[in-house]
């Protein structure tokens, strides 16, 4: 690990500040991708601004909504009884993330803000319409991600908090990697009315993206049997060691039917 200077904000116009003086600053949320990477020599930042102190974390429900501060952690999330009862499949999603120090370390906004492709929380957000605010502006979900750990956050620019409107029926199904927990393929199902959403993560060459051929068939008919046939071409999808792209194509229908079998 290279040297950095240490950093702890109060509040978060002060981690701003810190971000526009500071030297080659980056934020510190969790810390499950940025410690690990700097460890490993792969990143370098010369200052380092921790949120923890920011007053970022919590939990709120407002009406038929969840808000979700950013350094709230996976594990309160998937014990929050405002989550599991008004988002029960958010609460299994947050639950199943990594292994218990992943999940008492890692924050909901930590993981959005880095938009790995394979990790959970970006299904979730598309699935449910949820909106992004920062210190700046709220932003759609389907605005926040900018393809493989990229997002339209500006350098100053901080997530404050994640909001998620409750669907009628929801749940999500990955397919792990058995070492990380990564979903090799997710589903995100969602409905609300006559509306269905389908976002799919771990597989796209871009990132997490909405299955427009399903999504269109389970607002006909909400059920597993009206995605079969419907196929996910592969040359859009990721291949790695873990799996093809060809794989994926198959796993994305196999995720697909169990969330709306699961979908309560």
């Amino acid at each position: 690990m290279y040297p950095f200077k240490y950093h702890k904000a109060a509040t978060v116009r002060g981690a701003v500040s810190l971000l526009k003086k500071a030297e080659e600053p980056k934020l510190l949320a969790g810390g499950q991708t940025l410690i690990p990477t700097m460890k490993q020599r792969l990143a370098s930042p010369k200052a380092i601004i921790d949120l923890a102190g920011a007053g970022l974390s919590g939990i709120e429900q407002k009406g038929r909504t969840i808000v979700i501060g950013a350094m709230t952690t996976h594990a309160e999330v998937a014990s929050s009884a405002a989550v599991q009862a008004t988002i029960p499949a958010l609460a299994r999603l947050a639950g199943n993330i990594g292994d218990p120090q992943v999940r008492h370390k890692g924050t909901i906004g930590g993981s959005v803000a880095n938009n790995d492709p394979a990790a959970d929380y970006p299904a979730a957000l598309i699935a449910l319409g949820a909106t992004v605010h920062t210190n700046k502006r709220k932003l759609p979900a389907e605005e926040f991600f900018a393809g493989l750990f990229s997002t339209v956050l500006d350098e100053d620019e901080i997530i404050t908090k994640i909001a998620f409107p409750a669907p009628g029926k929801a749940a999500y199904v990955k397919f792990p990697n058995p070492a990380s927990r990564y979903a090799i393929v997710g589903v995100f199902v969602a409905k609300k009315g006559r509306s269905v959403r389908v976002a799919v993560t771990g597989a796209g060459n871009n990132g997490v993206f909405r299955h427009a051929a399903m999504e269109e068939a389970l607002s006909k008919r909400f059920n597993a049997k009206s995605l079969e046939g419907i196929a996910t071409e592969a040359k859009d999808l990721n291949g790695d060691i873990h799996a093809s792209a060809d794989y994926r194509a198959h796993l994305v229908g196999v995720m697909a039917r169990r969330a709306v079998a699961a979908a309560a």
